[in-house]
């Protein structure tokens, strides 16, 4: 079943006004698989990958980034799998709970890690952002796909150049999965 939730790429857009500062291509009336599909042919994977962290629903975004980090960065030692697997964790059973477990890893790992962001994507996935006094802070909408996007780009970061764009059209490819068939 398609998770698709958007007609056109400029819908996406005026749904996460966020998108733009994300994405340098402007939003076309494509359908937003034709417009992803366009990105990455010409060759613009950083904005393909924005788009997909949009463009799918949460759950589907921080599964992306768990399996982009699996296939990405390669080895990952037991200190910083702990980060993915609360992601993970949170995709089969998204409770608070998970989210929170999540968020708090997120908080205090390594942002130059991505699988620090990859927990962060799924700790931003909804609920409370902070708590005080008076009021709560809940997450904003796009907090999920800015860390999805940050999670997906530096987890690029640990192939040689010369794999990159192979390696990253095929996770993007994967997104596009996702988002036509769901979980």
């Amino acid at each position: 079943m398609s998770r698709i939730r958007f007609v056109t790429a400029q819908s996406l857009f005026e749904a996460f006004p966020e998108a733009s500062q994300d994405i340098d291509a402007k939003p076309t009336d494509q359908h937003p698989m034709v417009f992803v599909r366009h990105l990455t042919s010409q060759g613009e994977l950083k904005d393909a990958v924005a788009f997909c962290a949009y463009l799918l629903p949460r759950r589907e975004a921080v599964w992306w980034a768990c399996g982009c980090a699996r296939a990405l960065v390669g080895d990952i030692p037991k200190s910083r799998a702990v980060y993915l697997l609360a992601a993970e964790a949170w995709v089969y059973d998204p409770s608070d709970e998970r989210r929170q477990a999540a968020l708090d890893l997120g908080k205090q790992g390594d942002s130059n890690d991505p699988l620090t962001w990859v927990a962060l994507a799924a700790g931003w996935s909804g609920g409370a952002l902070a708590s005080f006094e008076q009021f709560t802070l809940q997450v904003p909408p796009f907090m999920t796909a800015r860390a999805t996007r940050i999670a997906v780009v530096l987890c690029a970061h640990y192939l040689k150049p010369e794999e990159r764009s192979a390696r990253l059209k095929a996770c993007i490819a994967e997104a596009v999965k996702l988002a036509e068939t769901g979980l």
